[in-house]
């Protein structure tokens, strides 16, 4: 199968994953294992239940339970080979590793005493008997990262010989043989570069200090030192393919493929160079899967070179590239300038999802994207930007500043979210990031303002004590806070305050190294109020990487435009209706796309009172605010509704004020026809128009929790809840108390009651049909 369209390739990824799962599990022999090489228990079985758990299988399925009885009947002395003691170490840190901490514990022991500890192989692994090569090294490492991640410790000589074997078998030219002095590979190269990016994880020293007196230093200079892992990821871009493991032709390629996934991830690299490595690989897989399909039947399994006879092997390795590699994008940390600028504290966003990955219990990763180098699109895989640093974020030269502060707006204006710090006081970047907002902003609502007391930031999940509360300044764009800043402040003024990111810096303070309760509880608050941006940003609603693959630029599509097409008016009224900017356009985008109408999708903002109205068979308006209509505006929306026009309203997050004004100045246009609950057996819910049963639908229902202000968001079945104004039969108004516009935007914010997006979107669409047919 080639790339194909986006949509295409997300379609078949879903499903090859699924199938692949279901092949996996109809191999699993009656004892919970599957076919073992010759002297090598427990590898196999170690591997296919490491790539049905990092799918999403449960440790509880049926499969996987089958699968730990009959790992847990092997200790260490009956296995005795590196690569099975690891998978099984990586199996039980991903299933139960509470229950199997015993076992982990064992296991590491193990991987301790067989590191070699002296000659030039010190600090690496090997086959009995044999020198030590960088494929046994590298699951070696493996293992004993995943167990440092559930609390099982190896000693800290075991890592300083692992940095000394790595740092040792790199070759000048950045890359890694299969041992020490062999010519670069791309699959060993992939060892090489994940191995050192877990040993410096693990041997962490935060870039922030805390001194004698317990106060917290931000602001020092960074280490330098030479950056072994970015030599190897720059031999990788030299060589880079997905086509063949890199100066290694077709030999092993699955396997390489897997150590690619490993190494974009845990660098935190959206691209290798150019090179968007899981688009590339994942479309490469599906191609390679085609080659064997039966009768032009896709199978359930992959095969490769090499491979052609282990079915098992190639589909572990396959859906273990696409499974970990499809992982949840929560945050992207922007690069600009100099690392010293943008990368002051190097581990601040890796920290905080980390700690927002255990608090939430989801898979989740983070990325490092190039802010001028990044398109619109690029941007738009992430739900958060965090942008920080010490100098100004905006380039030297006009143009350019114009074209980053479009940049800004339109990612924003697509639903993205903003977090912005000034890491470090003194430098360029506060004046420099408010000089970008009011370019990216210019219009007086949307200025940079206070967070007030309320806001859900404050304890979105976890509330801020009030001694570590900061000033937290915000755009109100759409539907929510879409920019939130955190500027320079001092605790006195010889002092100033931690950043945001000096406390994420800080919250692994390394190895064997505690601090005073008091600066523990600043780096937990400062945690926190991280996490509940977070929160606030994305609803913990985060969609797979490949999710984007079907994304078209709205550019493109705003090119595209031609006559004859249906237009929408967007009313203009004092009720906030540019609350949610791109609520219409996207409903117009949706119905394009589900039911391939001819859509215009220019802006067509209409005031109330101009005469343009009337060449519009349907109006939009919604709003978050009361108000009142004019005495001529009430009556020019009564002739338009009148003479055949009709009107989609919502009040944004369900918001009382403006479904009270919306009541009261509707019902005072017809007095005889006031507004009244649409029967849930109307047509309009149905497909008798060409659209979707929305009998019943998703709504979010946020119900509080405690006195802290903190609220569970509810998701329930119900039947629609519209009202409308009925007119010679015909539906004229049709109003729905709750949110359509944010969902339609993507941005609802916790606690905004309404629809889902998607049947927020299906029952737009609807009202769209009922008003062409009338």
């Amino acid at each position: 199968m080639a790339q194909g369209r986006g949509e295409d390739l997300a379609t078949a990824l879903e499903e090859s994953i699924n199938r692949a799962i279901q092949y996996l599990k109809k191999q699993q022999r009656d004892d919970g294992s599957w076919p073992e090489p010759i002297n090598m228990p427990c590898g196999m079985t170690g591997l296919c239940t490491l790539a049905l758990l990092s799918a999403g299988v449960s440790a509880d399925d049926p499969t996987i339970a089958k699968a730990l009885r009959y790992l847990r009947r092997f200790s260490p002395s009956d296995i005795d080979k590196t690569y099975s003691i690891t998978l099984q170490t990586m199996v039980f840190c991903r299933a139960e590793p509470a229950r199997d901490a015993p076992r982990i514990l064992e296991n590491i022991r193990w991987l301790e005493r067989t590191q070699i500890k002296d000659g030039p192989d010190r600090g690496g692994w090997s086959y009995p008997g044999s020198s030590a090569d960088n494929s046994n090294s590298q699951f070696a490492l493996l293992a004993l990262y995943e167990a440092e991640r559930v609390g099982v410790r190896a000693s800290d000589q075991t890592w300083t010989f692992a940095k000394e074997y790595w740092e040792g078998t790199q070759n000048p030219d950045g890359s890694w043989g299969y041992r020490r002095g062999q010519a670069g590979t791309g699959s060993m190269t992939c060892a090489g570069i994940a191995s050192l990016v877990i040993i410096r994880d693990i041997a962490y020293q935060p870039t922030a200090t805390v001194d004698a007196n317990n106060r917290i230093n931000c602001c020092g200079s960074s280490p330098q030192s030479v950056d072994r892992v970015q030599r190897g990821l720059a031999w990788l871009e030299r060589h880079f393919t997905v086509r063949q493991n890199p100066q290694a032709g077709s030999s092993w390629l699955l396997y390489y493929l897997y150590g690619l996934e490993r190494v974009g991830r845990l660098s935190a690299q959206r691209f290798i160079g150019p090179y968007d490595w899981y688009r590339e690989g994942s479309a490469f897989l599906l191609e390679l899967k085609s080659t064997v399909a039966q009768g032009g039947i896709p199978t359930d399994y992959w095969v490769g070179p090499g491979l052609e006879n282990d079915p098992l092997l190639a589909t572990s390795f396959a859906l273990l590239f696409l499974a970990k590699g499809r992982r949840p994008v929560l945050v992207t940390k922007l690069k600009y300038g100099n690392a010293e600028n943008w990368n002051r504290h190097r581990n601040d966003v890796n920290n905080l999802a980390a700690y927002t990955e255990s608090r939430w219990q989801m898979d989740l990763g983070w990325q490092v994207t190039d802010l001028m180098a990044a398109s619109v699109e690029d941007l738009l895989q992430s739900p958060v930007l965090y942008l920080g640093g010490a100098e100004s974020p905006l380039p030297n030269e006009a143009e350019q500043q114009q074209r980053l502060a479009q940049k800004i707006r339109d990612y924003v204006d697509r639903g993205g979210f903003v977090f912005a710090e000034a890491v470090c006081p003194g430098g360029g970047f506060d004046e420099g990031f408010r000089r970008l907002i009011a370019m990216a902003f210019p219009e007086p609502e949307y200025a940079l303002q206070m967070l007030p007391p309320e806001h859900p930031v404050w304890r979105a999940e976890e509330p801020i004590p009030s001694q570590y509360l900061r000033p937290l300044l915000g755009v109100e764009f759409g539907c929510r806070t879409s920019v939130i800043y955190a500027p320079p402040t001092a605790v006195s003024p010889s002092q100033p305050r931690p950043s945001l990111s000096c406390l994420w810096e800080l919250s692994r303070a390394g190895r064997g190294v505690t601090f005073a309760p008091a600066v523990q509880a600043e780096i937990t608050a400062g945690l926190n109020l991280g996490l509940n941006v977070l929160a606030y940003a994305t609803n913990r609603q985060l969609k797979y990487k490949y999710a984007f693959f079907n994304q078209q630029s709205s550019r493109a599509v705003r090119d595209n435009v031609r006559r004859n097409k249906i237009a929408v008016a967007e009313l203009l009224h004092p009720g906030g209706c540019h609350v949610a900017p791109r609520a219409l356009n996207n409903l117009l985008e949706a119905a394009a796309d589900q039911l391939r109408l001819r859509v215009e999708l220019s802006k067509n903002e209409i005031a109330i009172s101009d005469p343009a109205l009337f060449d519009f068979h349907l109006a939009f308006m919604h709003g978050r605010n009361a108000f009142r209509l004019t005495d001529e505006e009430r009556k020019q929306l009564r002739l338009y509704l009148e003479r055949g026009g009709m009107i989609l309203a919502d009040a944004v997050c369900a918001n009382r004020a403006f479904a009270e004004s919306f009541r009261r100045e509707f019902g005072n246009l017809f007095p005889d026809h006031p507004l009244q609950p649409i029967p849930p057996d109307d047509p309009l819910f149905t497909e008798q128009y060409g659209g979707f049963d929305l009998r019943f639908v998703t709504r979010r229902d946020p119900q509080p929790t405690d006195n802290t202000g903190k609220s569970e968001e509810m998701f329930r079945q119900v039947r629609p809840e519209l009202e409308g104004i009925r007119l010679d039969d015909r539906w004229v108004v049709i109003f729905s108390p709750y949110d359509l516009s944010c969902a339609l935007e993507r941005q609802q914010a916790i606690g905004c009651r309404g629809y889902s997006p998607e049947d927020a979107a299906r029952i737009g669409i609807n009202v769209l049909l009922y008003s062409l047919q009338q």
